[in-house]
């Protein structure tokens, strides 16, 4: 019997690759369906699917993280990775989980076919080995996610002084935009962006405290390209201009 597993969390899409799949699939086989990395892995627990079909970016655990997690107990599991990313980061690390193919979507239905069919082959010719690991190895979402998280502040840290967007750190850490910053919302209690403002005028205060530099230039050094725009930042956050703050530092310092 060959159990196929679809992770697919945009509807038109599993939709079409259902239809696909189960042109080739017999009364005896199962066709499983699920929209998120955390479903993929339970399913996958349970059903010890032949072939896996996986978008990338998707709810709750990206696909190659979820493949990761799933190479644990089906280390021989056929793997086909869907993405619309063509950056070589998301090939590099598909390669490394061994996966049977990645699709750039839009992906066309002969050419789908095709490789479904090669998939098929693969299955019959080498049976998949089933390696069951212990569950409390298994590594936790959360556990995935608080990772995640960890990653993407160090990447935040080293380059918040440029110009850095929601979308570039969620494509480092592999994840949605939209559910990126859901999760580093919940998990920092502040949003993404007010993160960086943060960071921002924090190094603002360090450069006025330790050199003599004008409030434009401190602005550049910051990464902010408006300096009028960085003084009502540096205001809203510490309820004085660049250069007060500067001369209460000074007048703080005790004398010689």
């Amino acid at each position: 019997m060959i159990v196929v597993l679809i992770v697919e969390d945009e509807m038109l899409e599993q939709e079409f690759l259902k239809t696909v799949v189960l042109e080739d699939l017999s009364t005896e086989d199962r066709l499983l369906t699920c929209e998120s990395g955390v479903q993929a892995v339970k399913l996958a627990k349970q059903y010890r699917p032949n072939i896996i079909i996986m978008d990338v970016m998707i709810p709750e655990m990206d696909g190659l993280s979820a493949i990761a997690e799933i190479r644990k107990f089906l280390p021989n599991v056929c793997i086909t990775v869907l993405s619309a990313y063509s950056d070589f980061p998301y090939a590099q690390k598909a390669i490394r989980l061994r996966v049977f193919e990645y699709q750039l979507k839009p992906i066309k239905p002969n050419a789908f076919k095709h490789i479904f069919h090669k998939m098929l082959d693969s299955v019959a010719e080498s049976p998949v080995l089933v390696e069951a690991v212990p569950e409390e190895k298994s590594t936790e979402p959360k556990e995935y996610l608080h990772n995640f998280i960890e990653e993407s502040i160090k990447y935040i840290k080293e380059h918040f002084r440029e110009r850095l967007t929601l979308e570039i750190v969620a494509s480092k850490a592999f994840m949605n935009p939209k559910y990126f910053s859901h999760v580093f919302k919940k998990e920092m209690g502040v949003a993404f962006t007010e993160y960086v403002i943060n960071l921002k005028i924090q190094y603002a205060c360090r450069l006025l405290e330790t050199t003599n530099y004008p409030a434009y230039r401190i602005s550049i050094e910051c990464g902010f390209s408006d300096p009028s725009y960085f003084n009502r930042v540096f205001c809203a956050k510490m309820n004085m201009t660049p250069n007060k703050y500067r001369k209460h530092i000074c007048a703080s310092k005790p004398s010689d």
